[in-house]
């Protein structure tokens, strides 16, 4: 699984077939079906147009996909999420983040030894506690972000929903650009032993990639300096969020009206911290 991870992150545009062909050339004995079954596990599926993969499933609401040909001009205009498979010494868990499209800066993530929705709720939770709320939200059309728990935090928002085309994993660039950087950047150079190894590791990681690294595409900024910057200039506040209780989270329970600061006690167990810096924008 190893090799398929690192053979894909080099080349999201390989099906299982080139996969296929590319670990036979390196001396491994696999054949399609092994391939096919091990990219499925992993959530992985190669950059190319598919016969009927850009239906919907009939269970869950088609949203459209909202940013073709939209111009990314602000902070907080789009945040995006995915999963990717993240590995480690004798196992794998998965990873989530959110981020926002026009500064680049990852506001959330999560790790997680299943690809349930809760660990994406919790996330976008999360996000929204931190940061307000953007003006479209964009996934791909997996489990974890058509659910109902997941969907109902957007809705209650009213924040626009907007989805992948299925099998079209360039719709969703941004963070496929960012699994990349991480994977090669930290991942891959650390071989970690245990999930809480990996979390320290995404924990330097990610507040090197947001206050440290400079991005050629925001002309050598960091991802904070172009987010705040931005954020400032349009002179953005945040606003009353509808948050789930942890029971929600979980789902046990119904969503409910939060504001920041009672989603800033249940994110942390209950145990309250000082919440004066807010006060301004709640």
């Amino acid at each position: 699984m190893d090799m398929i991870d690192e053979i894909y992150t080099e080349h999201p545009y390989y099906g299982y077939r080139r996969i296929r062909e590319t670990l036979r050339r390196k001396g491994h004995r696999v054949n399609r079906k092994r391939v096919q079954r091990l990219m499925n596990l992993l959530g992985l599926q190669g950059i190319c147009p598919k016969r009927n993969l850009s239906k919907p499933r009939k269970d869950h609401k088609k949203y459209p996909y909202l940013l073709r040909g939209v111009p990314i001009e602000r902070s907080n205009q789009v945040w995006s999420s995915d999963i990717t498979y993240c590995r480690l010494r004798g196992g794998y868990v998965y990873l989530t983040a959110i981020m926002d499209w026009f500064s680049k800066k990852v506001l959330s993530w999560r790790v997680s030894n299943s690809m349930e929705a809760s660990f994406c709720i919790e996330d976008l939770t999360e996000a929204l506690s931190k940061y307000g709320k953007p003006e479209i939200f964009n996934t791909d059309q997996g489990p974890q972000y058509t659910c109902n728990a997941f969907l109902s935090i957007l809705e209650a928002n009213e924040i626009q929903i907007s989805m992948d085309g299925r099998g079209r994993a360039l719709d969703n660039i941004f963070v496929e650009r960012l699994w990349r950087s991480v994977k090669y950047e930290k991942i891959y150079l650390n071989e970690y032993s245990s999930v809480p190894a990996l979390k320290s590791g995404l924990e330097d990681y990610f507040s090197f990639y947001n206050q440290e690294r400079p991005h050629q595409s925001l002309g050598y900024q960091t991802p904070d300096e172009v987010y705040e910057n931005k954020t400032m200039e349009f002179g953005s506040r945040v606003p009353r969020l509808l948050l789930p209780s942890l029971e929600f989270i979980h789902g046990t329970g119904k969503l409910e009206k939060k504001t920041l600061q009672e989603c800033v006690v249940i994110l942390n167990n209950g145990r309250r911290i000082p919440t004066k810096s807010l006060e301004n924008y709640v």
